[in-house]
Parts: C-alpha cells; sequence; structure tokens
C-alpha cells in the first residue's frame, strides 16, 4: 500500500484501517487533475497521461504520494489531426494510453469531437517518457461503419504479440493483432463487447492474470460532472479475441460485463480505466469540488479468480 506522510501517528492507525478497508486505496495530494488516465512506471517515476490539451502529464516521484503536472506531449496541433477528423480543432486529444514494446514506449491516443462517430487514432513514440522527445507516428485508424476509431488500449499477449484495443458506443468494444514493426493493426477485427440495453461502452483495457484475459470497461455516461452515471465493469476470456463472460456467466457481447465500481457519495462516475499490472486508474468527479475530474488509483486485488479493489 502507499500512503502519503502523516503527522499524527493515531491519524496513520485510522487512515491504514480505513484504507484497507477500501481496498488499497491510494492516498494521493498535490495536481490530480485528470480525465480518462493512463498510468506507467518508469524508474522510480510514475506517469499518468490523461485527455487533455496536447495530451496532460502528471508525474510523481515518491511513489504516487504526490503529483505534479509536467509538460504536455503535443504542443501544436498536427496536420493530419483535421485532414482526419474535420470538425475537429486545436489541442484537444482524448484517451491516451502508455505501454513499453520492444525496447520503446508507445503512446496511442484520439482525435475526436463530442458525440461524434467520425474519429481516429494516433500514435505517437519516445525511447523513454524521462527522455521525452516524442516522435509523431502518425495516422493509425479512422472510424468505420461498424465502430469508433477511439479508447485505444495496446495489449500485448502471453505470447508476446502486440493487440490494439478499441471502440466507443457504435458497434461496442473491438480488438485487433498489431504489426509489431509498423504498430498499426493487421488481420481481421473481433467484437469483444457490448450491451443489448444500451449502446454506452467505451474505454477497453485488458491484462492477462491467472490464465485468462480480464477485459476492463466503462459503461453508462461520462463528462457530466456529478451527473455522470459512469461505471467500471469487467469480463474474462482464455483468448484474447473472446469471446468474453461476464461473472454471472452471461456473454459480454449482451451484458458489457460485470460492474466492478459505480462509485459512492464523493467519487461520482468512476470510469475511463486503465489497469497497469495488479493498479487500476480511473478518473470520478469529485462531489466536494463541484465535479471536477480527479485521477484516483487502487491496488487491484483478486477473489476466486476475479478482480476486485
Amino acid at each position: 500500500m502507499l500512503f502519503k506522510k502523516l503527522k499524527s501517528s493515531l491519524f496513520l492507525v485510522s487512515s491504514l484501517l480505513a484504507t484497507k478497508a477500501l481496498g488499497a486505496f491510494w492516498e494521493m495530494g498535490g495536481d490530480i487533475y485528470c480525465h480518462d488516465p493512463s498510468v506507467i512506471k518508469e524508474g522510480d517515476r510514475w506517469y499518468a497521461f490523461c485527455t487533455g490539451e496536447g495530451i496532460q502529464v502528471l508525474t510523481s516521484s515518491d511513489s504516487g504520494a504526490t503529483w505534479v503536472r509536467a509538460p504536455q506531449i503535443f504542443l501544436s496541433e498536427l496536420s493530419w489531426w483535421s485532414n482526419s477528423v474535420p470538425q475537429h480543432s486545436g489541442l484537444d486529444v482524448w484517451a491516451p494510453d502508455v505501454e513499453y514494446f520492444n525496447g520503446r514506449v508507445w503512446l496511442y491516443y484520439s482525435i475526436s469531437t463530442f458525440g461524434s462517430k467520425v474519429s481516429a487514432i494516433g500514435l505517437t513514440s519516445a525511447t523513454s517518457i524521462g527522455a521525452g522527445a516524442w516522435r509523431d507516428d502518425g495516422l493509425v485508424m479512422v472510424s468505420a461503419d461498424d465502430y469508433n476509431a477511439i479508447d485505444p488500449n495496446l495489449v500485448v499477449d502471453q505470447s508476446g504479440n502486440p493487440w490494439l484495443a478499441f471502440g466507443s458506443f457504435w458497434g461496442g468494444l473491438k480488438i485487433t493483432a498489431v504489426n509489431p514493426s509498423t504498430m498499426r493493426p493487421t488481420g481481421p477485427i473481433y467484437s469483444i463487447a457490448a450491451r443489448s440495453s444500451s449502446p454506452a461502452i467505451e474505454a477497453a483495457s485488458i491484462i492477462y492474470h491467472d490464465g485468462y484475459y480480464y477485459l476492463f470497461n466503462s459503461i453508462d455516461t461520462c463528462c457530466q460532472g456529478t451527473s455522470s452515471t459512469y461505471k467500471i465493469a469487467y469480463s474474462r476470456s482464455t483468448s484474447i479475441t473472446g469471446p468474453y463472460y461476464d461473472r454471472n456467466g452471461n456473454p459480454a457481447m449482451q451484458t458489457g460485463g460485470t460492474v466492478l465500481d459505480a462509485g459512492n457519495e464523493q467519487w461520482i462516475g468512476p470510469g475511463g480505466e486503465d489497469v497497469y499490472g495488479n493498479v487500476i486508474a480511473r478518473h470520478a468527479y469529485d462531489a466536494l469540488e463541484n465535479g471536477a475530474a480527479k485521477l484516483l488509483i487502487n491496488d487491484l486485488n483478486w477473489s476466486n479468480g476475479w478482480p476486485t479493489y
């Protein structure tokens, strides 16, 4: 568990007990304003990449206790953004996803406008996060009839092969193999999750654990502050391409998964999650601060083959 230092030893004991009850909820301070986080650790430093101007970056050098804002990734709009998404303008970049693969840091991201299916996934990369000098690797894919090219998630399977999960609303969640040389999609696109009750599903994040691939995703409505109804759900499969099933054995293509986190009185609408090892990061809207979106992190635990906080 990771906790910031507290002056009172009595308060420290009570805080530890409370945190344990919440499932290793990280007590964090500093600048934690973030939406759609993707987290990663490089050396002794944690990073969180967030939706926002030029892709916002938060970093912590004290095991996640205190966060500060680092320079954004893009300082100016890339020409291909508006060419691929004509309604887009400026530096608004969504849903970044960061992962190490083949000795390089890959950062996928989305270019879109709210409520639109006209979207694109882009890619930038660097030799290391600390070194910076991010390279523009260009357009990866655009939306098609059956899917929205948004919310990318790079996944490396147990054989070392890269895959890209993506999708939001239209057509549900998808996954496709990635060429390890070009880092572009190759081969068929598989459907992995949707909902028969609502189109509201997005933000795939997949990890492997103890014989299964676990798909985490967000359902219902985000981006409306304390009126948001976002929730985090999960399902699992023995194959990265599915089929995925929720905890009750129902197809994730129908249910969208079993709800893991529906928030609480303070933290409204948790979602936009990213699972990194045994850590789950997500944003939620702080009811104590007029619905500001903030970074939340938990240690992810497992019980009877299923994730839990």
